[in-house]
């Protein structure tokens, strides 16, 4: 059965949201809330506001918003189950003996397992004379058979269906095979290994679980893919997971070592280096940004010495940059990647370019001088111009001030001059970004996206519906009056309606509203939006009155809408909505 709702509600009353929250990210007391910098969306001023009062958070950013059990559930990346189980375990309420009839939690369940044999199942391979290639190659890069285990590194053999007939025999079905992409399904409706003939790299979590798979071709034949990496699925999205961070969790707490491929960090961490990560078959994103963010202050950036990956530097800095941490590069030599560079040198000499790593503005001015002619004025003009714009970025005072002075001194021109055009390009950006914040609010936009829809022609119906929904999850006592004022079908949107029948569910079996009490019956969005409602300022000190109001603008609004849909006139409708955009 089911996880009855009183369980659910000890969990949570165990499961302190501040205490759960601040164990991710810093917050700062403002009043009886707490703020912080949000762990979904970038941003360098607090946005996140937890409300230990009714045990939720709202962003006011990325509008994301909950209670603890979605708070888990987006920060561990978890399904709804999953993330209740979770902070049962943490708590200590046992929760064993209620099976989950959830189809998605099952196969996740699934997944992992299956995701587990394989790894086992390649890892295994190395051992047998088809596999001793894998072996022979791993070693061939430096590897010793203790980092080989310890990553769990295989071989996917140059056979059919190998994987298929070992996991069908351990009683996995072919269709949770194929959630899990380590298998295929053919046209002839026969199923094949996704990875065959490859060097494997199993993905793990920092839970330990084994999420996905990256598998390196084992010839020079260009005309295959050099790497296959596991799709999306239901326990993995590439863009949200980072390789070895499951061991550099533990070691990362002041800095951390990002580098481009999965060889590079197993090596790094082999010689010592145990706080790197790598992406996952696709280029460094924002959201891998957001997952250092909560595990480090810096983050220093190695990537190979080439072309490519000082455009791969560039991309690191603007995704890295909402998030505030501090970010250096360290130089690798000319046609050198770290794998490399750590097979032909020791430990010590890396140790060496970590201690002279460039901090993120240094190492721009350092660029923008590359081939400057020494001996061209309009060179070194321009170079002071693009360096001034570098500093603009640099939000450090002293970094600012110090690099002005050097600017000074090395090219023989006031620190005065270069102050006063620091300041106009300051001046530049403030007023283009003033501008843009008020285009966002003068511009009502609706998209695809917008979590309420219907609300485009609807504005002053979805404002009513929105604070009598507030009213009453903060004012449960009111539950008895608009029983006799309203009924859901008196609601215009559909979301609303929702919304308002939750609520009055729970208030009527409960006499308190909590948002446990919606489970997941509702998307990350729309809990983002009750959760606004739930935090809304404005009810104001009579809500009985501003109810009663309310419930009269909802009314007239509705019998408006239907005495348009009665006529279908397209021209009564279309002034309907002009009308109510000027009562706004």
């Amino acid at each position: 059965m089911a996880i009855p709702q009183s369980v659910i509600e000890e969990i949570k009353y165990k499961s302190d949201l501040e205490g759960v929250i601040s164990s991710y990210i810093t917050l700062k007391r403002r009043g009886k809330n707490l703020i912080g910098l949000c762990p979904f969306h970038g941003e360098k001023t607090p946005s996140f506001t937890v409300y230990p009062e009714n045990g939720s958070f709202y962003c006011f950013g990325c509008k994301v918003g909950g209670d603890v059990f979605t708070f888990t559930k987006l920060i561990e990346n978890l399904d709804y189950i999953d993330a209740v189980k979770l902070l049962a375990d943490r708590c200590g309420v046992s929760v064993n003996e209620y099976s989950a009839d959830d189809s998605m939690h099952r196969l996740r369940n699934s997944v992992y397992e299956i995701n587990r044999e394989t790894a086992r199942f390649y890892y295994s391979n190395l051992s047998k004379p088809e596999g001793k290639w894998a072996l022979d190659y791993y070693l061939s890069r430096g590897l010793t058979p203790k980092t080989i285990k310890s990553f769990g590194l295989g071989v996917a053999l140059d056979t059919w269906d190998s994987l298929f007939k070992h996991l069908k025999a351990k009683g996995f079905s072919a269709d949770d095979m194929i959630q899990a992409d380590v298998v295929v399904k053919g046209k002839n409706g026969g199923y094949f290994d996704r990875f065959r003939d490859r060097s494997m790299f199993p993905v793990i979590n920092v839970r330990g679980n084994v999420v996905a798979f990256s598998g390196r071709r084992h010839t020079e034949d260009k005309t295959i893919a050099k790497y296959v990496n596991t799709k999306d699925t239901v326990v993995y999205n590439k863009g949200q997971n980072l390789f070895a961070l499951n061991f550099a969790k533990a070691h990362c707490s002041e800095q951390i070592i990002l580098v481009e491929g999965n060889f590079d960090a197993v090596s790094l961490h082999q010689a010592g280096f145990k706080n790197t990560v790598a992406p996952l078959g696709t280029a460094f994103t924002s959201e891998q940004a957001l997952i250092l963010s909560r595990y480090t202050k810096e983050v220093v950036l190695c990537f190979d010495s080439d072309e490519a990956g000082k455009i791969a530097v560039e991309k690191a800095f603007k995704i890295l940059a909402p998030t505030g941490i501090s970010v250096k590069v360290l130089k690798l030599p000319v046609g050198k990647d770290p794998d490399e560079f750590l097979r032909n040198n020791k430990p010590s000499d890396f140790e060496k370019l970590l201690a002279d790593a460039l901090p993120e503005t240094k190492y721009k001015l350092l660029k923008a001088a590359d081939n400057i002619d020494p001996d061209s004025e309009e060179a070194k003009i321009k170079y002071l111009n693009n360096a001034v714009e570098i500093l603009a970025s640099n939000s450090d005072a002293i970094s600012v001030d110090y690099y002005l002075s050097k600017l000074s001194k090395d090219y023989d021109i006031s620190k005065e001059t270069l102050s006063a055009k620091l300041a106009q390009i300051k001046k530049g950006r403030a007023v283009a970004q003033k501008k843009r914040e008020t285009k966002k609010v003068v511009e009502q936009r609706f998209d695809r996206e917008d979590v309420n829809p219907q609300r485009r022609g609807n504005e002053r119906a979805v404002s009513a519906e929105e604070l009598i929904i507030s009213i009453l999850m903060k004012h449960p006592d009111m539950y008895s009056v608009l029983l006799d004022l309203i009924t859901e079908d008196d609601f215009v949107t559909d979301l609303n309606k929702r919304i308002y029948s939750s609520v009055i569910t729970g208030l009527s079996e409960n006499q308190t509203f909590s948002m446990s009490d919606l489970g997941d019956a509702f998307s990350l969005k729309e809990q983002g939006l009750i959760s606004k409602l739930l935090n809304n300022g404005f009810v104001g000190d009579n809500p009985k009155a501003v109810l009663i109001d309310c419930v009269s603008v909802l009314k007239n609004e509705k019998a408006l809408i239907a005495k348009t849909d009665d006529t279908d006139d397209w021209v009564s409708q279309m002034r309907r909505i002009a009308d109510n955009k000027k009562g706004n």
